[in-house]
């Protein structure tokens, strides 16, 4: 194997181990609680709670990002850690608002509204003694989707960064 290769590799395996690992801190940890009831809400309170909860995510994976290559011996270019980084920022706002992420997931082409309807929760009761039906949050279909869908856009932004840092290095633009 060529040492490109290896050094890609290595790249990739870095960013998608980081990306991937601290994911669940970024999302849940670093998360204000009040943007993780407001974020899927209707209109502007629901924007600006994804917005500032996008903010907070973004930031704790570049600084992991930055912090595992640098401390491996590896400093990204700024636009190959940016490019990846957005890529992760921007599908995590629209996945996190929920809606599209919902409609997408019942779509004809996915088929999952029964799974999504069926694997809820009831963690509170009504004001009259009735159960409540949280159909996301943790325990949900829909958080294993959203968590899916996360974990699959991060392998797109690790090859994404991955492949602009190399072929900066070889003086060529992206």
């Amino acid at each position: 194997m060529k040492n490109r290769a290896v050094e890609a590799l290595a790249l990739f395996a870095a960013l998608q181990a980081t990306f991937s690992d601290v994911h669940p801190v970024c999302d849940q940890i670093l998360q204000r609680d009040a943007d993780a009831v407001d974020k899927g809400k209707a209109g502007w309170t629901g924007r600006k709670a994804s917005a500032r909860h996008v903010g907070t995510y973004t930031a704790g994976q570049l600084l992991a990002a930055v912090g595992v290559t640098r401390g491996l011996g590896f400093r990204l270019p700024g636009k190959a850690l940016l490019v990846g980084t957005a890529i992760n920022a921007v599908t995590h706002y629209v996945i996190d608002r929920r809606t599209p992420l919902d409609r997408m997931l019942r779509s004809t082409l996915l088929g999952k509204g029964p799974y999504l309807d069926h694997a809820t929760v009831v963690r509170r009761v009504g004001p009259g003694g009735e159960p409540v039906v949280d159909a996301s949050g943790p325990g949900t279909a829909f958080t294993e989707c959203d968590q899916s869908a996360h974990r699959l856009i991060s392998v797109d932004a690790s090859v994404t960064t991955t492949w602009l840092a190399l072929r900066s290095r070889t003086g060529r633009e992206a």
